[in-house]
């Protein structure tokens, strides 16, 4: 993490001291939240819901060394070490691109509508074969959390891998212009984000943010399947040095998937129909392979042979709730992809079930896709639509929005196998009724319909 003085950090913040006596005190790491500040740290005090300047005070009794504290605020503490800046998050953006600028390291960004936190851990767990590696944990991948992920990165880390999430226009050339990508990834265009940006040709545009500041020699790793990405990168004007590779399931792109084969805890394939590289994914779903593919082109392109791609893609440990398979006392399978959910996610989630094999029954549960803005009404009946009746026994859904997709897939399944609740709790109750040995339970929704209560239920009520 970062060690620096206290006159450093005035200077990569570009603020003022007001008392020279501090400026030879250490500072380590960087926290806006006094509930887990560690002593030494420099404390942030954000305006979010709440005032982080009301916490300065906290800050310095559990051992911060000190604090950035905004020009404009009154009444600041007297006889602590205090930063005056101008924006206190703005003054982090500059502290955590300064601290990246000095460090020499590679930075790999990756962004995308779905698939960035999956292939975001593949990348990582290829270049740890080879690198001293960093990655943003969890979901620290906005403007708050992209900074203070590179913040905590030692200086003799040697590759960063950075997811970039958006919720909005020019967010991700705000990220790109923080870590300053050396190879950029962009996984795919979905349907999240309608509420706000209107439709994908903006998603797609707002995705290329983070071109804006990719190295000029570096890389650009694109969906070469998604024809928006190649109209809105046509409409850039990138660095003739900047080299643009492409992957995907079209054979016309540089890396393309071949021989998938699908287990139920594991994805095989081949790239270019090359037998010699033959790789596997520990996560079931051909979304999966498409997402290695970027994570395959990343490593070649920094020289990492295919051995060690293989060994890094075979030990990949996926961030929680992505096609996590969890084996109930009872014998059914609970298949918990509940960390989020658009259109696209939801039907290649949807695919992986009716392809696995081996299971006596298949059961869904799907909850609400958030942020899809006016149209999502009709992409939730979209849903029910494509429901096979063949492939699937029953379907639960949860949540306001998901009964869309039951209204749409009784008309198919009848009213007998399709069940719609507003409680998570009835939910879990009628799965477990008739759940049994051999049953698999897929459950999907956005991240906002909390589904992995009902995956706790399920399986606590059946031990």
């Amino acid at each position: 993490m970062i060690r620096r003085t206290i006159r450093q950090i005035v200077q990569m913040t570009d603020g003022v001291l007001d008392e020279s006596k501090w400026d030879s005190l250490p500072v380590t790491g960087v926290s806006t939240d006094t509930r887990t500040i560690q002593r030494g740290n420099l404390f942030i005090p954000i305006k979010r819901k709440q005032n982080g300047h009301l916490y300065v005070e906290e800050a310095f009794r559990k051992g911060a060394s000190a604090s950035l504290w905004c020009k404009d605020e009154p009444h600041p503490p007297q006889q602590v070490p205090l930063i005056f800046v101008d924006n206190p998050l703005s003054a982090l953006h500059r502290l955590a691109s300064r601290y990246r600028a000095e460090l020499k390291m590679r930075v790999i960004g990756v962004t995308g509508s779905n698939g960035k936190t999956t292939t975001k851990d593949m990348i990582a767990s290829i270049f740890a074969c080879c690198f001293r590696v960093c990655k943003t944990e969890g979901n620290l991948n906005n403007h708050y959390g992209l900074p203070l992920t590179l913040l905590q990165m030692e200086e003799d880390t040697q590759i960063a891998v950075v997811e970039m999430g958006m919720s909005d226009t020019w967010e991700i050339a705000l990220l790109s212009n923080i870590a300053q990508p050396d190879i950029a990834v962009i996984t795919m265009i979905g349907e999240s984000h309608l509420g706000t940006l209107g439709t994908r040709e903006a998603i797609a545009a707002a995705k290329l943010e983070i071109t804006e500041a990719l190295s000029s020699n570096g890389v650009l790793i694109i969906n070469g399947d998604e024809p928006l990405l190649a109209e809105g990168l046509a409409k850039l004007n990138l660095p003739e040095t900047v080299r643009v590779l492409r992957f995907g399931f079209s054979s016309d792109n540089d890396y393309s998937l071949s021989s998938i084969q699908i287990g139920h805890q594991a994805t095989e394939f081949s790239v270019n129909g090359r037998k010699e590289l033959h790789y596997k994914v520990p996560l079931p779903g051909k979304h999966y392979a498409c997402n290695a593919l970027a994570a395959i082109a990343a490593a070649e392109w920094s020289g990492i042979s295919s051995a060690d791609i293989r060994q890094g893609l075979a030990s990949v440990r996926p961030t929680g709730m992505r096609m996590e398979i969890k084996r109930s006392p009872a014998g059914f399978t609970v298949i918990n992809d509940a960390f989020n959910a658009s259109p696209s996610s939801v039907k290649a989630a949807i695919e992986v079930l009716c392809e696995m094999s081996g299971f006596t029954r298949k059961k869904l549960v799907l909850g609400d896709m958030l942020e899809l803005g006016t149209e999502e009404e009709l992409l939730h009946r979209e849903i029910g639509r494509l429901l096979s009746p063949e492939a699937i026994d029953s379907v639960y859904t949860y949540g306001k929005l998901a009964g869309y997709i039951a209204e749409e897939a009784k008309l198919t399944f009848g009213p007998h196998r399709v069940h719609s609740f507003t409680d998570k709790a009835s939910l879990a109750d009628q799965l477990l009724s008739e759940a049994g040995n051999g049953t698999a339970i897929l459950v999907k929704g956005s991240r906002g319909a909390g589904l992995e209560d009902i995956v706790e239920r399920l399986l606590d009520g059946a031990s």
